[in-house]
């Protein structure tokens, strides 16, 4: 008896200091002014359940306190806005103290010198840089051949293979990025070092900043340091040597010639930069395109008929062009309306330089705003049949320039790769459809939140044409 009376006053015990915790941690941020809201557990927030639940995170916060609520997640005090006016003023005045507010794991992981870091002069610099290697010029004569070889031959033996997408399509986007940026041969140790170091980092972007042994952010941060090594080494190599490369490394190096002149450190951090930004999106849309086309095969007809059209007019093995990619209008809407109906981006994260007035409350300064954009998506009054996978929704004249067209962020933080990225999976598309039908294996599972995965791969069998 005695011993269970002592378990029950440990259990109480307990049950009594949470509750103070969450009391006190609820406590601290009751200041007037500041949006209702729960903010979890000191340190972890709601951090847990905002990951694990996502969606209906957001729904549930939103029936209780309304479209613009306070939380604690990723660890930052953090104010989520899922109305649609409010998100586009936010994403549209940097200039009035909302300048970009990406967690603390991601700013620690990508670098100080990451465009995502900074805002103001150094943004409008870093921005420039990087736009001047996604230019049209340099799509055209070096970015698109690169491309297009490395697609070609990659995408050349999948016929009578069942292939696991999720895996196949974040190797092949993240080699053809190491290919584009630093010409790294797919096949070599050193592509394998990438790889390996490259997936750790991204796990890691996306975690608690807790600097503790066998955590993704300690995983990441080590990851980072490992691929500068490797980044600087084949810097060191470049500079030393009179080869000729046409890769993105190779322009930044040449300051004599580019008006955006960085030093080693800023070119590695853009390099990292470029890595990060492109492999998640440009590799999550080219499985879920293949995906939404095998569930509608009239989207997919359609898809096809355009890219066979581009193969009658070349000849064999001939490589595509730039103008082929341009006439690819139905391909595009494809690309748009499976960004829009998977939501590749949840949202985008904002940061308050001073004390800021928003929706009549007042935001502290340091405060992150998570513009969350993904209800935007899925809007009836914006999309008809939101829930619908049709691409002819976007062959519509100025259906790109829309108010709450935020598929690619917005104002002076539109991604600058956007068209880099379309030309990627434009590309990818390409010699899959003139190559190969498919068919799914089994069923796929899909997560949506805070990344789109299949927790159990999405299975294809490919047979060529």
């Amino acid at each position: 008896m005695a011993f269970f009376m002592e378990i029950t006053y440990v259990v109480f015990s307990v049950l009594c200091f949470c509750f103070l915790l969450l009391r006190w941690n609820e406590m601290r941020y009751r200041k007037n002014g500041l949006p209702p809201g729960t903010m979890g557990w000191p340190v972890f927030g709601e951090t847990t359940k905002f990951l694990k639940q996502g969606p209906n995170f957001m729904k549930n916060q939103k029936a209780r306190y309304g479209s613009f609520f306070k939380s604690h997640i990723l660890g930052s005090p953090t104010i989520i806005s899922m109305d649609a006016e409010l998100n586009r003023y936010i994403l549209m005045n940097e200039s009035k103290g909302l300048v970009a507010g990406y967690p603390q794991s991601m700013l620690d992981i990508l670098g100080n010198s990451n465009i995502a870091a900074v805002h103001g002069s150094a943004h409008k610099f870093l921005r420039g840089a990087l736009l001047s290697l996604v230019s049209p010029q340099m799509l055209r004569d070096i970015v698109l051949p690169r491309i297009d070889r490395f697609m070609s031959s990659q995408l050349s033996n999948w016929d009578g293979k069942i292939i696991n997408l999720q895996d196949h399509t974040k190797e092949v986007i993240f080699l053809s990025i190491m290919d584009q940026i630093a010409s790294i041969d797919p096949a070599s140790r050193r592509a394998d070092y990438f790889k390996t170091h490259f997936f750790k980092l991204v796990l890691g972007t996306l975690s608690l900043p807790i600097n503790l042994p066998g955590t993704n952010y300690r995983n990441g941060v080590q990851a980072r340091k490992d691929l500068l090594s490797m980044l600087r080494q084949i810097l060191e190599e470049r500079k030393a040597s009179n080869e000729s490369y046409k890769d993105m490394l190779s322009c930044l190096m040449k300051t004599d010639e580019n008006k955006y002149k960085l030093n080693d450190d800023e070119i590695l951090d853009l390099e990292l930069t470029l890595m990060y930004s492109g492999y998640e999106t440009v590799s999550t849309t080219s499985m879920m395109a293949l995906k939404f086309l095998h569930d509608n095969p009239k989207a997919l007809e359609e898809i096809r008929k355009e890219h066979l059209a581009i193969r009658e007019r070349k000849k064999t093995n001939e490589p595509i062009d730039f103008d082929d990619i341009k006439s690819m209008r139905f391909t595009r809407a494809v690309i748009f309306e499976t960004s829009r109906l998977a939501t590749i981006v949840n949202g985008v994260l904002r940061k308050t330089t001073k004390d800021v007035e928003l929706n009549g409350y007042l935001i502290p300064k340091g405060w992150r705003i998570y513009v969350y954009t993904r209800e935007i998506n899925y809007d009836p009054f914006l999309y008809t049949e939101p829930l619908t996978f049709n691409p002819w929704r976007w062959m519509e004249k100025n259906s790109e320039s829309h108010n709450y067209f935020l598929l690619f962020g917005g104002g002076t933080r539109l991604c600058p790769a956007k068209e880099l990225g379309i030309t990627e999976v434009s590309t990818f598309l390409h010699y899959i459809l003139t190559r190969y039908r498919w068919e799914e294996v089994g069923e796929t599972k899909l997560k949506k939140f805070p990344r789109v995965q299949a927790p159990n791969g999405m299975h294809m069998r490919f047979l060529s044409n």
